[in-house]
């Protein structure tokens, strides 16, 4: 879907994502929530990256640990942006300064699910575009601002209008315009279009798929509808309970998937043809609890294939073909499926 480089722009190593939960009469405990555990991905340089996974699995705190809103508790996130003022490795993104930061946030940069409450209604749109260019130092800030929203659908009339007056899908272009404004390479969506009437999901997937193009993004598209990743996806990473599950190309991930996990997902995604039928996986149960997830693959709980092995030792990544790895201990048995 796009020209792609192999050398990774954010390299995910070990990552580990911890939240203490309080109990007790003085609100201790040494509980946690594990919402990511030892998740290790490299993001291709000009590629988009698709991220799929039930509500609760990571996605979003994985999105949010990337940009510095949620603190990791171990690992690295090493990122390399062009022409880097960080030298030839780049930085880690964990523990990095607050000065280092400010660097950051013009080469990485999200849009939010929800385009009403990620708007400020005191705030014309003008300024709500315009804020990261001010902030930044850019001159002839209101020209840009006006470029922007050309550039995403709109009219630079639209500068002196708010948030109100628009639509969802209007608010959620007024989004990627900010987010596109300091010429990013990475955009991050996270779960961009699930907040849209399914009329308006796929202008928007143009509109990325687009910009990408003109940009020379690399994105990263997180949701939890296949079907939606299926279209604009060069690659799937599957993550369950806070792990990777399975990742490859978007053709190896829907015609030789090889976890079960994924082909559950692909089982329950509704297909619009009434005489078309799916085969559906086999699987039970309810999402563990990420506070005291199962040992072992944590998907052994629900999974038809599980045995002694899966619930005593965490599966290794096995190599299917090109970049298509499967983390689960049947890969290869999976294949005959």
């Amino acid at each position: 879907m796009g020209q792609q480089s192999f050398e990774p722009v954010i390299d995910v190593r070990d990552l580990s994502v911890r939240f203490p939960v309080k109990s007790g009469l003085f609100g201790r405990g040494g509980k946690a929530v594990h919402a990511i555990e030892s998740f290790s991905l490299a993001i291709r340089r000009g590629e988009t990256l698709g991220v799929v996974g039930e509500s609760g699995c990571g996605k979003s705190t994985l999105a949010r640990t990337i940009m510095g809103l949620v603190t990791a508790s171990s690992g690295e996130i090493r990122f390399r942006p062009k022409d880097s003022p960080f030298g030839a490795d780049g930085i880690d993104l964990v523990g990095a300064s607050a000065a280092d930061w400010k660097k950051v946030r013009r080469k990485v940069q999200i849009v939010f699910q929800d385009p009403y409450s990620s708007l400020s209604p005191k705030q014309s749109v003008g300024k709500i575009v315009g804020e990261p260019l001010i902030v930044h130092g850019i001159a002839d800030w209101r020209r840009r601002v006006a470029e922007l929203l050309e550039l995403v659908g709109l009219s630079a009339r639209d500068f002196d209008r708010y948030p109100h007056e628009f639509s969802g899908g209007q608010r959620q272009r007024i989004m990627i315009a900010r987010a596109i404004a300091l010429d990013p390479e990475v955009l991050i969506a996270d779960e961009a279009v699930s907040a849209l009437d399914v009329s308006i999901r796929l202008q928007i997937i143009n509109l990325l798929n687009r910009l990408k193009r003109e940009l020379g993004l690399t994105l990263i598209f997180i949701s939890h509808d296949l079907g939606v990743v299926r279209l604009i996806s060069d690659r799937i990473a599957i993550m369950y309970l806070g792990r990777l599950a399975e990742i490859g190309a978007n053709d190896d991930i829907f015609a030789a998937s090889r976890h079960p996990y994924t082909r559950m997902l692909i089982g329950s995604t509704p297909v619009p043809d009434p005489d078309r039928r799916i085969a559906h996986a086999e699987t039970f149960g309810e999402l563990p609890s990420p506070i005291d997830p199962p040992s072992g693959c944590v998907f052994h709980t629900r999974c038809p294939f599980a045995d002694e092995t899966c619930s005593a030792r965490e599966p290794p990544a096995v190599a299917i073909s090109g970049s298509h790895r499967s983390l689960c201990h049947h890969t290869e048995a999976l294949a005959w499926r």
